[in-house]
């Protein structure tokens, strides 16, 4: 039933479009529109990816995996760079690390009970996570004071991205002699696409979610003043929920399934991969259209620094329970308000 709504919702896509280029309509109804375009679109491509990674092998699929599953969050950041929106980048970002570890976590815990977890996977997720956190405060805390955009920043932030680009490919090289991907996907369901279809699907979807990234990061000014709500909390919760909002849904089924142990490492290493791949390389694909500062907010740097080692504490055991599971959406809970009574910079 829930591939059948989501092959259904696609056409909010194309809708979305035409409704944008043909009638203009108010922007607030452009954002809600985009922002669920976005949802089934995310889903997609995280569908041709598996399916082509099927065709071309651990080393490629892994590869895939990794560039086109974050796809949709990397468009939105680089239109945000073009438009010089940079706490909407910074937000939606942070916000997918945040998300990841608590919000997706959290549910797969709720829904999938007891059971055990791979506490070396987990830590592993972990401790990546953590020593972006690290490496994020070289720029940022310079950042505190003055402007936070400016170039010198920018600059600051170049040595800290590119040590987690070499981190993550280490650690994906690794992990991939072990026959093993950071990223975890559930197989269940694939029907064995060509890897030409895979391919042309993966490139249409992609287009077509860069149009509807770009209606949506146009269209976040109006929404955020229509509806009372700062930039910076519009991109660290709704954006950066809607741009995974493929992963999230995947991981709750499959927590429901009774494999606890996959939705939980897909959670943990959708988080790493973020925090150790996506950033850094928007901060570096910044460059080609406007210098960006990884200069994150103490709010931020807390929130990321207090989630890590919750969900460390909460994982020490190896075990999930569903209490566990309702601290940690609790928790996203807190963390959503104090990016309410954040504002904007």
């Amino acid at each position: 039933m829930a591939r059948k709504i989501l092959w259904a919702s696609l056409a909010l896509a194309p809708f979305t479009i035409l409704l944008h280029y043909l009638v203009g309509p108010d922007e607030m109804l452009e954002f809600i529109l985009a922002a669920a375009a976005l949802i089934p679109l995310a889903w997609l491509i995280g569908e041709a990816t598996e399916h082509a990674a099927h065709h071309t092998g651990p080393g490629i699929g892994g590869f895939l995996n990794a560039t086109f599953g974050n796809a949709p969050e990397l468009i939105i950041a680089l239109f945000a760079v073009a438009d010089m929106k940079f706490e909407v980048v910074r937000g939606s970002l942070s916000g997918s690390v945040v998300g990841n570890l608590l919000l997706v976590l959290g549910f797969s815990l709720l829904f999938g009970g007891r059971g055990a977890l791979d506490r070396q996977s987990s830590f592993v997720s972990l401790g990546l996570v953590a020593v972006a956190v690290l490496l994020f405060l070289i720029p940022a805390i310079p950042a505190f004071d003055g402007d936070p955009e400016r170039r010198s920043i920018a600059e600051l932030s170049i040595p800290p991205a590119v040590v987690l680009l070499v981190i993550y490919l280490a650690v994906t090289f690794v992990s991939l002699r072990r026959h093993r991907l950071l990223h975890v996907a559930d197989p269940a369901g694939l029907r064995g696409w060509s890897l030409r279809t895979s391919l042309l699907v993966l490139l249409v979807a992609t287009v077509v979610t860069a149009l509807i990234a770009e209606i949506l990061v146009g269209s976040i000014d109006t929404f955020a003043e229509s509806a009372n709500l700062s930039e910076f909390f519009i991109a660290a919760v709704i954006v950066a929920i809607v741009g995974n909002a493929a992963e999230h849904g995947g991981a709750v089924v499959v927590a429901t399934r009774g494999n606890i142990k996959l939705a939980a490492e897909i959670a943990l290493a959708s988080s790493a991969q973020v925090a150790v791949f996506l950033i850094p390389a928007v901060a570096l694909l910044a460059w080609l259209i406007e210098p960006l500062a990884l200069s994150f907010r103490p709010v931020e740097l807390i929130v990321l620094g207090v989630s890590v080692v919750t969900t460390a504490l909460l994982l020490a055991q190896g075990q999930s329970s569903r209490s566990r599971g309702v601290v940690l959406i609790a928790l996203y809970v807190a963390v959503a308000a104090a990016f309410f009574l954040a504002g904007d910079r």
